[in-house]
């Protein structure tokens, strides 16, 4: 397993959702910490900073995943609990969990009604969250509470990071966004032994899947002059997806977005971007999301505005247990990230102000 394999699976299985993100922050810690000079801000986003002098440079990845919160114990030992991010009904039912109770990890089971007690159109009809329950295997409210099980307590989709059959798609939890940590991490091993004509800032955020919270305030630490931030990207070519909505493929490299709810990134900026992978030969692809929104919504809102741009990495089936995304991919976006950022001296910066 080499360096990226190795950092994609410690990074994927760890846990950590929106609010509870002390596991997956140790480990980028103890990554970031050779790399250069740590800070933080007050909600829990990680911060490291290399150099001194020149424009801010903001790379940013959230850590969180989305997930579960316990918010009631039945009488009979199930756990009821609440979304942390966005999940569809459809993934859910018999996934297995984690629920990070005080006295150490649990194993549960997403569960429902069985199918085989449904009746007419109840068979046919996504099953409601409020209808679901996580079971620990345990017939009493008592026992679950002498487990150390409260409400409150953070649940964790419990999945493995695996190679697939031709070596080079992995499957796993998290990709959404611990790719995007992952990129932060390797840009930053990279410019320790390349020049750089800026500041840079690593940032892996907090709570994105519960509003861009962490953006916000890891942006008031940094006061970037210009940011990119790091992201899976939906992929268009899973069957049911048609060219008009999405042509982005796994293996096709890099994307682009152009457009998202919250935000239209700097076209400078965009344009830096796609002339640098045209001069390096990198295949980029381009998305729209109309749906959704990432860390940018809020760090292209600083002070009185900061140019700003997301790059993603495809991944298929994002927001459920198995996301699977393709190393060429990864490789690809890291060595344009490297790229583009050894290109943001000030005078370039200050030519993406419009």
């Amino acid at each position: 397993m080499d360096h990226t394999q190795q950092l994609l699976k410690e990074l994927t299985e760890a846990h950590g959702v929106p609010g509870y993100e002390s596991e997956v922050c140790a480990l980028v810690r103890r990554y970031l910490e050779p790399l250069g000079a740590i800070g933080r801000d007050r909600i829990g986003s990680l911060i490291c900073r290399q150099g001194d002098s020149g424009p801010r440079v903001m790379l940013a990845g959230h850590m969180d995943e989305i997930g579960f919160m316990v918010s009631h114990i039945t009488g009979e030992g199930y756990l009821k609990f609440l979304p942390l991010g966005g999940w569809w009904n459809h993934v859910l039912l018999g996934q297995r969990v984690i629920v990070k109770a005080r006295q150490g990890d649990l194993l549960g089971v997403l569960g429902a009604k069985p199918p085989h007690m449904l009746r007419g159109e109840e068979r046919s009809k996504v099953m409601d969250r409020n209808d679901m329950y996580i079971d620990l295997g345990i017939t009493s409210k008592e026992e679950v509470e002498q487990l150390g099980v409260r409400p409150g307590d953070p649940v964790v989709p419990d999945a493995s990071f695996q190679v697939m059959a031709n070596g080079k798609a992995y499957v796993g939890k998290a990709f959404d966004d611990r790719v995007g940590v992952a990129l932060v991490i390797d840009t930053l091993r990279h410019f320790l032994e390349a020049p750089r004509p800026n500041r840079l800032f690593g940032v892996a955020t907090v709570q994105e899947e519960v509003g861009c919270r962490g953006a916000r305030t890891s942006a008031e630490v940094v006061k970037p002059d210009v940011a990119i931030v790091l992201e899976t990207d939906l992929c268009g070519d899973v069957p049911g997806i048609k060219p008009e909505e999405s042509t982005v493929k796994l293996g096709g490299g890099p994307s682009l977005f152009l457009l998202d709810t919250r935000m239209v990134p700097n076209h400078r900026l965009r344009d830096l971007v796609v002339d640098t992978a045209r001069e390096l030969e990198i295949p980029l692809q381009f998305s729209a999301h109309t749906g959704g929104a990432t860390d940018g919504g809020e760090i292209h809102l600083h002070d009185t505005g900061v140019p700003t741009l997301v790059m993603g990495v495809p991944t298929r089936h994002i927001h459920s247990h198995s996301g699977i995304l393709h190393r060429d991919d990864y490789d690809r976006a890291l060595r344009l990230l490297c790229a583009v950022v050894a290109k943001l001296d000030a005078e370039t910066v200050a030519g993406l102000v419009v």
